[in-house]
């Protein structure tokens, strides 16, 4: 059998006062807070695919990406909507300083609702740390994580975490 993994990019966006602007993807097995981004296309570079993916889905039109500060990989069995079974994601993760801003999607709600995307918002690591509702974040650990680069810098070589799901 062979093993399939999406490829993707994600932008970990920061603000000038440590606010990480998460997106909230709702599947029928629960909610998730995950950073902006999506699958990298066929020939598609992952930095090119991230400034897409942005665009898409915050507006955010020129980011100014940092260094790559994670990688992730997501195992899971899922068969999309156009009968690809996968077996999970790989994820790379890129830092973004930005001014906070509004989001203001390229694409429709009806596209974003189409790719699971409900809501944006911008959580602070102590927010994130405290919340007690019933959405997860993904990763888990984000707020140790996004707090490790607040207090540290960007990691000379990316963080490599596995979830299971």
């Amino acid at each position: 059998m062979t093993v399939n993994f999406r490829l993707a990019v994600r932008g970990l966006i920061i603000d000038d006062a440590g606010y990480v602007l998460l997106v909230r993807l709702v599947f029928p097995e629960g909610a998730f807070w995950v950073l902006p981004g999506g699958g990298i296309d066929t020939d598609e570079d992952v930095k090119d695919a991230l400034r897409r993916e942005l665009r898409e889905e915050t507006g955010l039109a020129e980011p100014i990406i940092g260094p790559h500060v994670w990688n992730r990989l997501h195992e899971f069995n899922l068969v999309d909507t156009d009968g690809v079974q996968w077996h999970g994601q790989r994820e790379s993760v890129f830092l973004i300083h930005s001014q906070r801003f509004t989001v203001n999607p390229l694409l429709t709600d009806q596209q974003l609702r189409a790719e699971n995307l409900h809501e944006h918002r911008w959580w602070s690591i102590d927010e994130i740390a405290s919340y007690t509702g019933s959405d997860k974040f993904a990763p888990r650990d984000i707020h140790s994580l996004v707090w490790e680069i607040l207090e540290n810098g960007p990691p000379d070589i990316p963080f490599e975490i596995h979830q299971v799901n």
